[in-house]
């Protein structure tokens, strides 16, 4: 079947196209829509509790035991973990992209169930929770009271019971994580009361095992003649706190009845008083949702709003469900901008190829072809388990000017048949595709294939270039089947030559066509003048190339670097942290004076927070964060209205609350790595020091990045001075007095630390049962010598006389990275610097200050940033040496290539000299607009090439083969890089919701083909007559068959 085929048969072309479409059109509907791809790494966490040790017995008895069974997991590339005062012990996982995350979880499940015996028996009861990670979280609620009718306790639990589980089970919902503690079944014990009848926490946790406990008790009757059978049924656990306050501890010989209220109180309470949640000033809680991999956001947030809707109206009175966060919003709004910009740049194209061809006709085939391809393409992205996303939807915006291309050559080269004297539309139309059909195919296999070895490329810009290479050579390769098919078809049926009427009258078309083309043939007149002008000055040239290339590499040394570009997502985050040591009533007082303060900043539309945890500070009664919703982007257009200005102000409103630690910060870019934006580095003690010293090393690391001019404000949560008790028992002691001190310890732990006693069935849920001495009995130091412990004879004795407490200080947290401990520092570039400036000025001081013993590892975005810029600089070059290989492969040629590829930097130079002027970094955006510019590039720079080299096959001169192809190739030249700068402008002037990507994308590529075009036009072509002439030298055989 050959191209004739489809101009004898345009129905059949047209049904090709048209079955192109319908399956992009039906792919579409299902694809997934996101943000972003599926970059971040598939993440397992670990998390255990180990209730009422501080942090450095969970780090020894819990955290080491674990981390050394997980470490080599298949495919892990590192591990961090955190042991906190509270008990809780948490261990994230991280592994190489492309790992399924399921089997990673058993994996790591395996290499657990290996440690279980090394636990504490405390842990292994409480459980060990293995979990894939979640990492992209797509809304957060807050559920409140705005009478303060319900407390958070009550609130908190009502989520849990009535709302998460309805909110678990919509699909794609991979995890609801509710800020705020389970209710528990609280036994109090008085210490003084359990002393007189010579009782420890470990009795009552024995009787609760005797006595509140589910039991299989059998059927009567079965297997026998009698009539009936009778199921015997067990009354089970308790479940009302009058039932556990009769519960029977002692029953003496003469009936008398010892009961748990006897000596200590019952109430239905929380698992943890860790916690304070606000909304808008007024009790509540928050609860974040993640989706599964591979899922639809905006489906599933969708459903979760229709869900919300319903829980609405059956919402007890005074308890309202608010937005904190929803990615559908931003989400929502770019894609919008993006598909705006995307139609607004296919009439701009529309419009100059209008302006070229002087026809609605000849206008059409191409306006045809960008809808095909574009539609086509979505059928790719369906297959290929792509999304919809703002890489490939950016890649459907670039590719506008290069898919309309190939059906511009056929319409011009049929064009070019009128203008010799063809009359017949059919016949112009054979002859036309007879001599350009190779010229399609093969420069569009050269535009394909560089973006060939991105599909190899690793990591996160892998993924980036791999969707958005792959979704770029689609659409051309579809629009190289639509310009075989469909538009010679169209343009036997559709075009005519220019015709002037008997009476000399012409139509507008025509009266375009004349005085446009005056127009360009005094343009092509200078042209040949400067053409020339260069040909007696090759030297020039060559100087020209030297400090392109020069250019080149001084600018990309010099541009400031960056892996995406901050956004307006709509909504910030605030870390608190209190000095160390303050309690949570004290931190909740902070708390409610910087909510005060964000009341009065208009561009904040709600917010929540809660006291006890912060997203960088942790878990802790010194700790709290914000979440902030800011007002719609519609409702913010003034300069002071954007999200840098808002957190500048909330900076300047707290200034003057020095009792607390304050870091404002947005979540990161990219969902999965990290909790904030800005830089992250571990400070690592390879050789077992002591914590005060890593600390100290920490603490100057950190002063000397606060002098740097990259960075704004670098800061960590750690900090040694906690003020704690060392606790030692007097072993000589203990044994003189029949005593253990594991007894005493234990007894301790029952009545200050608190231990799982059993469990409670209610609101058909089960919770825990926790035995622990009363508030008021464990205040201070002296509260010990209230508390007892039984000796081997039954006497009882206070545990004060064996311990010793020493005033101490410590670690709210300790945090390891790769099975070191090591301290974390966060921080933001300062305004005028990129990220990687940030990086590269941590680097600089971490090598100057860190001592031997010491290291350092990024984390989170600030790792995937550090490892892919030499990575890709190589994917770059790798790209050039595919297309000079093809070139040499079409040609055989190992000369002729050399020019196509020495227009390149041209191009690059002046993407990156615009990135300058703009101010712009050299990021994943800017990048792949340069990826796509040296396809494009090269695929023109072949036009003047390839036409120049068919010229001297046919006898004519070098020189005059090149000017040839100079003049002839001019109009299509311009034609595909005025279509391609106009399709970007209204990228290179986004405004808006997502405009910085936009920006970073449009002003790289607008100046790339600016300059490139500009200079291949004058330079190729002088080029081609230095290289042709040294092909000839060495290969003199060629030359005399040409002559």
């Amino acid at each position: 079947m050959n191209i004739r085929t489809f101009i004898d048969r345009p129905i059949f072309a047209g049904v090709i196209s048209v079955i192109i479409v319908l399956l992009g059109l039906i792919c579409l509907v299902g694809l997934p829509v996101e943000q972003y791809p599926e970059i971040a790494p598939p993440t397992v966490s670990v998390s255990a509790n180990y209730a009422g040790a501080n942090a450095e017995t969970v780090q020894n008895s819990v955290v080491v035991p674990l981390e050394e069974a997980i470490n080599g997991v298949e495919d892990m590339m590192y591990m961090t973990s955190s042991a906190n005062n509270n008990g809780s012990a948490n261990i994230q996982i991280y592994f190489r992209q492309g790992t399924n995350p399921d089997m990673a979880t058993v994996n790591v499940q395996n290499r657990i169930a290996s440690a279980q015996g090394l636990l504490p028996a405390e842990v292994t009861r409480s459980g060990v929770t293995v979990r894939k990670r979640q990492t992209s979280r797509i809304k957060a609620l807050a559920v409140y009271s705005p009478d303060d009718s319900f407390d958070e306790r009550f609130i908190s639990n009502y989520l849990k019971i009535n709302i998460e589980p309805r909110l678990s089970r919509i699909a794609g919902v991979g995890e609801v994580d509710v800020r705020g503690a389970d209710y528990s079944l609280r036994i109090w014990l008085d210490p003084a009361k359990m002393a007189k009848y010579s009782l420890i926490p470990s009795d009552i946790s024995a009787v609760l095992a005797e006595q509140n406990l589910e039991a299989a008790t059998g059927t009567l009757g079965a297997d026998s003649e009698n009539t009936f059978r009778y199921t015997l049924k067990y009354r089970g656990r308790y479940d009302k706190e009058e039932d556990y306050a009769n519960m029977v501890i002692r029953a003496d010989a003469d009936g008398t009845l010892l009961r748990l209220k006897d000596i200590g109180t019952v109430e239905l309470g929380s698992r943890s008083y860790d916690y304070i949640g606000k909304v808008n000033g007024h009790p509540g809680t928050t609860l974040m949702i993640s989706q599964t991999s591979g899922s639809n956001a905006n489906e599933i947030i969708e459903a979760i709003d229709k869900e919300v809707e319903e829980i609405r109206k059956t919402l007890p009175k005074g308890i309202e469900i608010v937005d904190l966060m929803s990615t559908k919003d931003f989400l929502d709004a770019s894609i919008a901008n993006v598909i705006e910009t995307l139609v607004l740049a296919v009439i701009l194209v529309i419009l100059i190829v209008y302006i070229f061809l002087q026809s609605f006709r000849s206008t059409f085939i191409p306006a045809i072809a960008i809808v095909v391809s574009l539609i086509g393409t979505f059928a790719f992205l369906m297959v290929a388990g792509f999304s919809l996303n703002m890489i490939t939807l950016f890649a459907l915006v670039l590719v506008i000017g290069t898919v309309v291309d190939n059906a511009i050559v056929v319409v011009e080269a049929v064009q070019a048949k009128f203008d010799a004297g063809y009359t017949s539309p059919y016949k112009a139309t054979i002859d036309a595709m007879q001599g350009i059909s190779n010229a399609l195919i093969a420069t569009t296999f050269v535009f394909m294939a560089v973006f060939i070895p991105v599909c190899f490329m690793g990591g996160t810009t892998g993924t980036f270039y791999t969707q958005f290479g792959l979704t770029m050579a689609v659409a051309v390769g579809i629009s190289l089947i639509n310009s075989i098919t469909l538009s010679p078809a169209l343009c036997a049926l559709l075009m005519q030559p220019y015709v002037i009427k008997e009476d000399g009258s012409m139509s507008f078309s025509t009266r375009f066509h004349i005085v446009f083309d005056a127009g360009f043939k005094g343009v092509v007149n200078k042209y040949r003048k400067g053409v020339l002008f260069m040909f007696k000055n090759k030297w020039l040239s060559v100087i020209l190339v030297i400090v392109a290339i020069g250019g080149l590499f001084y600018m990309l040394e010099h541009t400031k670097t960056g892996l995406v570009p901050k956004e307006d997502m709509g909504s910030i985050n605030i870390d608190v942290q209190t000095p160390p040591g303050t309690n949570l009533g004290e931190t909740v007082r902070v708390m409610e004076l910087i909510a005060s303060r964000l009341d009065e900043i208009p561009q904040i539309e709600s917010y929540s927070y809660t006291t006890g945890y912060g997203m960088m500070s942790g878990a802790g009664p010194s700790c709290g964060g914000f979440t902030i919703r800011l007002k719609p982007w519609e409702k913010r257009t003034e300069v002071q209205d954007n999200i840098d200005y808002v957190m500048e102000d909330i900076y300047a409103k707290t200034s003057d609350i020095t009792s607390a630690k304050i870091i404002v910060f947005t979540r990161g870019m990219i969902p999965g790595y990290g909790a904030s934006s800005g830089f992250e580095v571990h400070i690592q003690d390879q050789k077992g020091g002591k914590l005060e010293d890593l600390q100290k090393i920490t603490n100057d690391i950190i002063a000397a990045l606060n002098e740097r001019p990259e960075i704004s404000r670098a800061s960590t949560s750690f900090d040694t001075k906690y003020p704690q008790y060392l606790l030692e028992v007097d072993a000589a002691r203990c044994k003189r007095n029949g005593v253990s001190p594991g007894e005493v310890l234990n007894v301790m732990a029952g009545y200050v630390g608190g231990s799982y006693a059993s469990n409670m069935n209610r609101f058909s849920k089960l919770y825990r049962v926790m035995i622990q001495a009363s508030a008021e009995h464990r205040l201070d130091t002296e509260s010990l010598n209230n508390m007892f412990v039984r000796n081997k004879n039954g006497e009882m004795s206070p545990i004060g006389q064996y311990v010793t407490l020493t005033r101490v200080y410590g670690p709210q947290s300790i945090s390891r990275f790769n099975l070191f401990s090591s301290i974390q520092i966060n921080g933001q570039a300062a305004n005028g610097y990129s990220s990687g400036e940030a990086i590269q000025a941590v680097r600089d001081v971490t090598d100057e200050l860190l001592p031997a013993g010491y290291g350092y590892e990024f984390g989170g975005m600030s790792r995937e940033e550090a490892s892919s810029s030499s990575s890709t600089a190589m994917i770059f070059v790798i790209c050039i040496v595919f297309i000079y290989l093809i070139l040499c492969a079409l040609y055989e040629s190992i000369f002729i290539p050399i020019v196509v590829i020495l227009s390149v930097p041209f191009g690059l130079a002046g993407s990156f000299l615009f990135a300058n002027m703009f101010g712009l970094e050299n990021n994943i955006y800017l990048q792949i607009g340069l990826l796509m510019l040296i396809g494009l590039l090269a695929k023109t720079a072949i036009l003047i090439t390839e036409y120049a080299s068919a010229r001297r096959a046919e006898g004519m001169s070098i020189t005059m083969a090149a000017m040839s192809a100079a003049k002839s190739r001019l109009r299509p030249i311009l034609m595909t890089s005025l279509t391609m700068i106009f399709g970007m402008l209204p990228m290179m002037f986004a405004t808006g919701v997502g405009a910085n990507g936009n920006i970073s994308i449009g002003v790289g590529t607008v100046g790339g083909m600016l300059i490139g075009t500009i200079a291949l036009l004058f330079v190729v072509p002088v080029l081609f007559i230095i290289f042709r002439n040294i092909e000839e030298k060495v290969m003199p055989k060629r030359n005399k068959e040409i002559e």
